[in-house]
């Protein structure tokens, strides 16, 4: 029985996407693997927190719970539900009353009324496919490294398709033949009166194929368990909570179907001297006070690491923010595009004068050009 995902990241039932977005990160980074080497418990923990979210920040799924518990979950966990697909397993359950608009079509549209996805895992009449599981991992970079992009690498251990028998599970590595039984469908029809059931074929557990003589290696399963080890390649100007997906790169599906995909979450690190907002960045420089007063020119530093001359016009105020065109961040979705760096003017205030300074401070304090004075 799966554990209840509302408890398992310590949301209430009316929590917010975001309620439960800051919930999972919160969790997933206390849990994670790397801060939490060879701890069983909180591997376990990690997983839990996963399944939880993958059930939660999905609308279709969140609502299959909120309506069923957990069985609408019964023969498979969220993920192998995959996303906007049907939400009860594996789809081998259907109904039909032969002929025209069976019952399996009128439960299909109540479905779709719900919300839900394809009841009995869509039209298709052939044996279901059992996918791979879609697998998630999380990774923290600094926030120079998103305005740069970058490589990570990601080591994990997950089913492959075995090398011997190439997914199909048999001795061969062929593809096995139809069901004698089920002719393939992986369904069996009895009738009971009026209605006509169906049901796995007994004789190739649902896969239409009966596989006589099975694999040495994955004993019939078409996959094995390896250490594996992925190559994510971030972009410049990716935005913090990102998620990437890597098509085909999750868990190898059984008997030669579909292989999962592989997602990566993307967190970035708050900097010391930039604040991001959006493809914009903001960094607080002290400016000295002749230079706010007279004009002048200021040096900073940006975010690549470059030297940058930046014009002050006389009169500045603290608190004002000077614009740099295009030393922002990269945009991920337009090459070549940056955002704008502004300057958050602020002053420091010396805290020991000389005698020479302390004297020309208070010449300039009694020095007045209007009612108000400088100060």
């Amino acid at each position: 029985m799966n554990k209840n995902p509302y408890e398992v990241l310590g949301v209430a039932r009316d929590a917010s996407d975001a309620d439960i977005k800051k919930a999972y990160h919160k969790l997933v980074m206390k849990y994670h693997p790397d801060r939490n080497p060879d701890n069983k418990d909180a591997e376990e923990k990690f997983k839990e927190v996963n399944n939880a979210f993958d059930i939660l920040k999905d609308p279709q799924k969140r609502a299959a719970y909120d309506r069923f518990g957990d069985a609408a979950f019964a023969g498979g966990n969220a993920s192998g539900a995959g996303f906007g697909g049907n939400p009860f397993g594996d789809g081998a359950f259907h109904f039909n009353m032969g002929g025209g608009a069976g019952m399996e079509d009128i439960l299909r549209e109540a479905m779709r009324g719900f919300g839900f996805g394809d009841f009995g895992g869509g039209p298709q009449r052939g044996a279901p496919q059992r996918g791979g599981r879609d697998l998630l991992d999380e990774v923290v970079i600094d926030l120079k490294d998103a305005y740069f992009g970058k490589t990570h690498t990601v080591k994990f251990s997950s089913n492959v398709e075995c090398e011997k028998c190439h997914g199909f599970g048999t001795a061969d590595g062929k593809p096995a033949p139809a069901c004698p039984r089920c002719g393939g469908s992986g369904f069996i029809q009895t009738r009971q009166g009026f209605f006509a059931m169906e049901a796995p074929c007994p004789e190739c557990n649902g896969l239409g194929r009966k596989i006589d003589k099975k694999c040495s290696m994955c004993n019939g399963t078409g996959t094995e368990h390896k250490q594996r080890t992925l190559e994510v390649k971030i972009p410049a100007g990716i935005e913090d909570g990102a998620r990437l997906r890597l098509a085909g790169q999750g868990e190898a599906g059984a008997n030669g179907a579909p292989a999962g995909d592989f997602y990566l979450d993307v967190r970035i690190r708050p900097d010391k001297r930039f604040e991001r907002h959006g493809n914009d960045l903001i960094m607080r420089v002290d400016v000295p006070f002749a230079t706010l007063a007279l004009g002048g020119e200021i040096e900073v530093e940006t975010i690549d690491d470059k030297k940058l001359s930046v014009k002050v016009p006389a009169g500045t105020q603290v608190g004002e923010k000077l614009r740099v065109r295009g030393h922002g961040m990269p945009s991920a979705r337009r090459t070549g595009t940056y955002g704008d760096l502004y300057i958050d003017v602020a002053i420091k205030i010396p805290t020991k004068l000389s005698e020479k300074q302390k004297k020309l401070l208070n010449e300039f304090a009694g020095t007045k050009t209007d009612k108000k004075g400088w100060f």
